[in-house]
């Protein structure tokens, strides 16, 4: 099988998805370009701050593309080629991309609410109080496991005294990175410049700290690195949008486009054979193909974080309602091709029907490497490219879950409709009480290390899209709008994901009874593994409830 025709294939999916399943959900719904989006209505300076729709789209697409759609799609090759794109397809098309989408859209009909705070309107404050607790925990995962990720990627100083070069090279680069994007972000507000000068701008800026941060390289050791990784989490999470986050996600999208563009054109211009089978079998290495592949794949396919993002930050941004449709659903299928293009690359490197040797970021940077030095780029720079893309992709997400996650702790202590604030809650307010408590515990979190924390980040990652795909069919019933399509996803998510926290409990458990039990790795796990499916089954009731038996009313934030 050719690389180039599954590449190829997957490209017509997408863009045939688009313009057709996502423009049908935009007449099915409805839009009104002349209304006052949040972000006009509510603009602060702060959270809500209208921008252009690429700048939306930038700010989205960095904050959803983690690590998940290159990790994900090659550790599912073990169950072959054919499975793995299947669900890559069909997932991205009818499961994320409708999730992202819906989220977005139901945000900014409700005034930039979060999908907590929307779920207290259409579910009630129950709702609202478990759904935005499961939240909360998550974030602390996403937080816990993306930083580590990010201090293995910079550190400059190895445990054996090694240097890093590329690594140290990308940590220079990432701290001119905030500092610019600062820059650019005042440049933007004060100037006002037009779409090309804005372009041409910030080509210049990336060529610039491209060439600073490699001239200049920052070696600092792994634990370093950790405690700057959440001090940049607290700047970004109180400082306003457009001064960081959408200066810095405009600036970072030109290295995660490049990224993906570069392993399409590579794909084109080399036309890798997939030196694995189309299908291994149901059971590979003691795994079930059910849940593991789709818990596995996870955000090239559908992450529950996604609808966080789109409702949390994206939603207060969106300066016209006829931007929703490229933001929300356009900026999941990118991802999702992302997904496709790692997937055959890792395929196409295979040797006998076995991936090389290396994690699923050396394999895929090796190639898209590789890809770029057949174009003329020197393998030094290429090194340093790479590792800035890979560690984008990560602190593009950090720095988003870190702001999702102190909202969501303020939300959760927020008073009901015709409640008094007591002091407590008041403190719990405080952006920067709630940040400080955030990011406390997510360090706390960290120090297990990266393999410890991401396996219940996967698990909770998928359980989360399963619990806002049936709140969001609840807000469209309430709202008289119709909801079908998201009965199938939210199903079929539930079962996965419980399935798979199921099974870690299992195994759990089964090391405890072996006597290989370890309290702060896998008590941890137990304990946020139980909660989570607690918190899962509260919410499903309370949605379940309101969905089953609740008449269509017309909710006048809701329209």
């Amino acid at each position: 099988m050719n690389g180039l025709m599954l590449v190829g294939g997957a490209l017509v999916v997408f863009v045939a998805a688009y313009l057709l399943y996502g423009r049908w959900l935009v007449k099915t719904w409805g839009i009104d370009p002349k209304a006052k989006t949040p972000a006009v209505e509510l603009e602060d300076g702060g959270d809500f701050a209208p921008a252009s729709r690429f700048t939306v789209f930038a700010h989205q697409f960095s904050s959803i593309t983690g690590a998940g759609p290159v990790t994900g799609p090659i550790i599912a090759a073990m169950f072959g080629w054919a499975p793995a794109l299947i669900w890559l397809l069909v997932g991205g098309v009818f499961f994320g991309a409708v999730q992202d989408f819906t989220a977005l859209y139901a945000s900014v009909k409700n005034k930039g609410q979060s999908m907590g705070m929307m779920i207290e309107a259409y579910v009630g404050r129950t709702g609202r109080r478990l759904f935005l607790l499961f939240c909360w925990l998550f974030t602390l995962l996403v937080l816990a496991a993306f930083a580590d990720i990010l201090a293995g990627t910079f550190a400059g100083t190895l445990k054996d005294g090694s240097l890093n070069v590329p690594g140290a090279q990308a940590a220079s680069i990432s701290l001119l990175y905030i500092v610019v994007a600062m820059g650019f972000g005042f440049f933007i507000r004060k100037v006002n410049p037009s779409g090309v000068v804005k372009l041409l701008v910030a080509i210049v800026l990336v060529a610039a700290m491209f060439a600073a941060g490699m001239a200049f390289p920052l070696y600092l050791d792994m634990q370093t690195w950790r405690y700057l990784t959440f001090g940049y989490c607290f700047i970004a999470s109180v400082l306003p949008m457009w001064l960081l986050m959408e200066p810095r996600d405009y600036l970072s999208s030109f290295l995660l486009l490049g990224m993906v563009a570069g392993g399409v054109i590579g794909v084109v211009a080399a036309q890798p054979v997939i030196n694995m089978p189309a299908f291994v079998g149901f059971t590979v290495n003691g795994q079930s193909l059910f849940p593991i592949l789709f818990i596995t794949i996870a955000c090239g396919a559908v992450s529950g974080f996604h609808s966080l993002v789109s409702s949390g930050t994206s939603s207060k941004a969106i300066a016209n309602e006829r931007d929703m449709l490229p933001v929300g659903y356009g900026a999941m299928l990118v991802e999702s091709l992302l997904g496709v293009v790692a997937l055959v690359i890792a395929c196409a490197a295979a040797s006998n029907g076995h991936l090389p040797q290396g994690t699923p970021f050396q394999i895929f940077a090796g190639a898209i490497g590789g890809f770029f030095q057949m174009f003329g780029l020197p393998a030094a720079v290429s090194a340093c490219v790479i590792t800035m893309c890979v560690s984008a992709l990560a602190m593009t997400t950090i720095d988003s879950v870190a702001r999702i996650g102190r909202m969501s702790f303020q939300e959760l202590f927020a008073a009901g409709q015709g409640e008094e604030e007591n002091s407590f809650q008041k403190l719990c307010q405080n952006k920067y009480f709630s940040t400080v408590v955030t990011l406390v515990l997510g360090f706390a979190l960290c120090q297990a290390g990266y393999m410890s924390i991401w396996p219940l980040f996967g698990a909770a990652n998928q359980l989360l899209s399963a619990l806002v795909l049936i709140s969001l069919a609840v807000f469209l019933k309430v709202t008289g709008r119709k909801g079908w399509m998201l009965y199938v996803p939210m199903v079929f998510m539930f079962l996965v994901t419980m399935s798979a926290l199921v099974l870690s409990v299992v195994g759990i458990v089964t090391k405890l009874s072996a006597g290989n039990f370890v309290l702060m790795v896998d008590g941890l796990q137990l304990v946020l593994a139980l909660a989570l499916m607690t918190l899962a089954l509260l919410v499903v009731k309370h949605c379940g409830r309101e969905l089953m038996g609740k008449e269509e009313v017309e909710l006048a934030h809701g329209n």
